[in-house]
């Protein structure tokens, strides 16, 4: 399909030229700004040849077509009389977002820097249990007391690190912010906490709560103090903002928090959390029913984050039954995806899918891969999911199951789930409801394509390029560009890397603000804001380097490439010089996509098991 009618198709199947506001292009992706995202036909454009998938974030209707988007935008431009932004970001958008969406997407991305740090230490307290009840540590013993610090300490001073997430998600000085949350465990404070007298700020009477691992306090604080650090930035001289603004805000902040903010805020979760608790109680089964069968999709719209405030208040107070039976629909993705396995026997690829993102799931938790790539592909196992899913939220609910540590869910959390016997039971109901179910019945395409790999084919996305000649692809090395911490691409905080779409890879969160050439080959696609550069090496291999999140909203701003689109480079050459303090202060993640997007051949990919990792040390290896 050539991209003049790609793009024509693409126009139709959003509304119609008379439903954009807005069009800009990032890396991967069209970013519409629509009048009504409904009269978008979302299932059909999924279904196209030339789209990889399609995602609501933001505000924004996204079409993700790969490296062929700057070829796609163009055509758009041309066939289209709208005024489209010459930016590449949209700042207004005519597509109303509601209160309650705001909300979620600022709980979102308060909670999912945390979300790696707050499983890995809920998993450690699921080790330590384990531990201890074989009788291999004492409870009583340094070793254990060391250990259970650290998976403690996040969520003991949990509105430390919600303060400064908070800071950065409302662009707010997140320093300052998380300042305001270490004001309320600092041990002076805390001291009062033990006094038998009443307690006073200037004569106005403090209520003495306790925030260790609390969230609504911190929240109603800190959303207070953004509002207050623009009020002070704007009345305060500019020379004067840099101690000035700090020191008005904690002296302001602090006071206000412990005097009325973390009261009420105590208060509120503690409403909340008797109050989801008391529904739960007049019927665990309709209850589990609902959580275990719906979660899947609550996922998948983002919903799930409304239940994380109450999730972290319920452990605080013993112990959370919302995620205990949200579980059963993990371990229901899980069972379809191995009844995926068994079903696709002559399906390789579909089969490999199936095979790693179960194991993915069931060793750690991580089901977006599942979701993602599998369960909203094909129709057939979405009923099997929402059974599966509700027949173990009902066992869970109806017996009372209580999730006591904050942990993925997968076979190492077991210990944190009490009664843990009656949580195995609706772990193996569930896994093996969907496996059977999905087994028996099969799976069916949604007809958008019958291969199982998430990429479009070379021919569907860059028909106007001459095909690369085909190269005997024995073996392949891709070097890191970055040098940082690194992780699997379903922990990537936006739907088109976490899911596998753009193709296969790992993350950096890099240290070092330079990103070097991972290959031998040319400089195929660099990109205005300078945030993500294509290169096909001399063996065909397209690899995409993303440097953070979203972060073609800043324009260009602190990227500067030192390359240009048809550049010859050698491997370990200076692509990108990028300043990381300003994105992060910007309120943008720096995580970044490393992708193999396209190959002359199929191949496998093997990831690096490095944690961390330096530039031009092996990340990727490519075997024919």
């Amino acid at each position: 399909m050539d991209n003049r009618k790609m793009s024509e198709d693409i126009i139709r199947l959003v509304g119609g030229e008379q439903n954009i506001n807005d069009l800009v292009h990032c890396a991967t992706r069209l970013r519409f700004s629509l009048k009504d995202n409904k009269k978008a036909e979302r299932e059909t454009l999924e279904k196209h040849p030339g789209v990889i998938t399609v995602v609501e974030s933001g505000g924004q209707f996204q079409v993700v077509v790969g490296s062929n988007v700057a070829n796609v935008y163009a055509e758009i431009v041309k066939g289209t009389s709208f005024l489209s932004s010459t930016s590449t970001d949209t700042q207004n958008s005519g597509q109303k977002t509601s209160a309650v969406s705001k909300v979620f997407e600022v709980i979102s991305g308060s909670f999912s820097p945390l979300i790696p740090v707050m499983a890995g230490s809920g998993m450690l307290k699921a080790l330590l249990t384990v531990l201890t009840l074989l009788g291999w540590m004492s409870d009583s013993g340094d070793a254990y007391k060391i250990l259970s610090a650290a998976g403690n300490a996040v969520f003991y001073f949990l509105p430390i690190f919600l303060g400064i997430t908070l800071g950065i998600k409302l662009k707010a000085n997140p320093y300052v912010a998380g300042a305001i949350g270490a004001a309320l465990m600092e041990p002076n404070f805390t001291a009062m906490l033990e006094g038998d007298g009443g307690h006073s700020f200037l004569g106005i009477p403090v209520v003495m709560v306790s925030y260790a691992s609390s969230v609504f306090p911190i929240f109603i604080a800190i959303s207070i103090y953004a509002l207050l650090d623009k009020l002070l930035k704007k009345i305060i001289h500019k020379d004067l903002q840099i101690f000035m603004v700090p020191m008005l805000s904690l002296m302001i902040m602090v006071p206000l928090s412990v005097i009325a903010f973390g009261p009420f805020g105590t208060s509120v979760g503690d409403w909340i959390a008797s109050g989801v608790t008391w529904l739960i109680g007049v019927s665990g089964i309709l209850s589990g029913v609902v959580l275990g069968g719906g979660m899947t999709f609550m996922v998948v719209f983002g919903l799930h984050w409304g239940f994380t405030p109450i999730t972290l208040q319920n452990i605080a107070n013993g112990g959370d039954p919302i995620e205990a039976m949200a579980s059963a629909a993990v371990f229901a993705q899980i069972g379809v995806a191995f009844g995926i396995f068994l079903r696709a026997k002559k399906d390789r690829n579909l089969r490999s899918i199936a095979a790693s993102s179960g194991i993915t799931g069931l060793l750690a938790g991580v089901s977006e891969p599942i979701v993602y790539g599998l369960i909203l592909r094909y129709k057939r196992v979405i009923p099997i999911v929402i059974i599966a899913g509700a027949l173990g939220g009902a066992i869970n609910g109806h017996f009372g199951v209580l999730y006591t540590a904050y942990v993925f869910h997968n076979i190492f959390s077991i210990p944190v789930e009490q009664p843990m016997s009656i949580f195995i039971v609706s772990m193996v109901v569930s896994m093996g409801t969907g496996l059977l179910l999905t087994w028996l019945f099969g799976y069916e395409s949604k007809g958008k394509i019958e291969a199982s790999t998430p990429v479009a084919a070379p021919e569907q996305i860059q028909p106007d390029k001459p095909a690369a000649p085909l190269v005997d692809l024995k073996k392949e090395l891709i070097f890191s560009p970055l040098t940082g911490a690194a992780f699997p691409l379903s922990t990537v905080p936006d739907d088109a890397f976490s899911t596998g779409a753009m193709g296969r890879g790992l993350a950096i969160d890099p240290v070092i603000g330079e990103a070097v050439a991972p290959v031998d080959g040319t400089v195929t696609s660099i990109f205005p804001t300078g945030h993500a550069i294509g290169i096909t090496s001399t063996a065909g291999t397209e690899v995409l380097i993303h440097i953070g999140i979203n972060t073609v909203g800043l324009k260009g701003k602190h990227f500067t490439p030192v390359v240009k689109e048809g550049d010859r480079v050698s491997q370990g050459d200076l692509l990108i010089r990028f300043d990381l303090e300003q994105i992060r202060a910007a309120g943008y993640q720096t995580i970044t996509p490393v992708i193999v997007t396209l190959t002359t051949k199929e191949v496998e990919i093997f990831e690096t098991d490095q944690q961390q990792i330096e530039q031009n040390e092996v990340l990727l290896t490519l075997v024919d």
